[in-house]
């Protein structure tokens, strides 16, 4: 089973009011031809500034840097539990913690420890086995954070972003709809602009079969989309390693 876009209606997927793609917009996007047939199609209403960090300045410092997988506007998601996806440059020490904010209010939905990877690369966060779910139309920010210092918050080490969900009844129009995670679900949801599935889903083909290389070029597609070059180059780097 596979997305089918509805064409001919020119119909429009819409979240929170919002024209996220149209047929005319489809059509000239596939024409662009971006690498690895990757087109992010980001949502048309204008959001804040959303990406907290996302610059990787080198490996050469002393300090870990953290990249959260995400556009520098509202990512969206059809899930109600979705992963959230981000990166550690180098193994650390350091504690860590995550944070989920609903953006209209003031106390944290959820702060809590994350368990320290063993390794530099990226890593998930599971809402589900958190016991978080998302509302729909709501939007929330989130951070992972290092702490050299527990006792000086002011030195953490802090990389975030923001996600919505969207009402999956409400926001597609398309037909034969299956979330089955694979390379062309990929493709289809950074097309129509769900960041957030496109992505989550990547990174778990890559954790089933890390030594794919098309999977790794895949992911530094989607990272390229947005910016997020440094990744990117990381997950090239690791496929030449791996075949030395």
């Amino acid at each position: 089973m596979r997305y089918v876009p509805i064409l001919g209606l020119g119909l429009l997927l819409t979240v929170s009011g919002t024209h996220v793609l149209d047929a005319a917009d489809k059509a000239a996007a596939a024409k662009a031809g971006q690498q690895d047939d990757l087109i992010y199609t980001p949502p048309k209403k204008p959001t804040p500034r959303a990406r907290v960090g996302g610059t990787l300045r080198g490996t050469e410092g002393n300090e870990p840097e953290l990249v959260a997988l995400v556009p520098d506007h509202v990512g969206l998601t059809v899930k109600q539990t979705p992963r959230l996806n981000w990166y550690l440059s180098k193994p650390t020490t350091y504690p860590l913690r995550f944070t989920l904010n609903d953006t209209q209010k003031i106390v944290p939905l959820y702060e809590g420890s994350l368990p320290v990877p063993t390794e530099a690369g990226v890593q998930s966060i599971d809402l589900k086995s958190l016991g978080l779910t998302l509302e729909p139309n709501v939007q929330y920010r989130w951070f992972v954070s290092a702490s050299p210092n527990p006792e000086s918050p002011s030195r953490d080490i802090v990389a975030g972003g923001m996600i919505e969900r969207c009402e999956f009844s409400e926001c597609l129009t398309i037909t034969s709809v299956n979330l089955t995670c694979d390379r062309e679900s990929v493709r289809t949801n950074t097309l129509i602009g769900f960041w957030y599935d496109a992505m989550g889903c990547v990174c778990s083909l890559i954790e089933k079969d890390p030594k794919d290389p098309s999977l790794r070029r895949l992911r530094a597609a989607l990272l390229r989309q947005v910016g997020l070059n440094g990744v990117a180059d990381w997950d090239l780097r690791s496929i030449q390693n791996s075949a030395k």
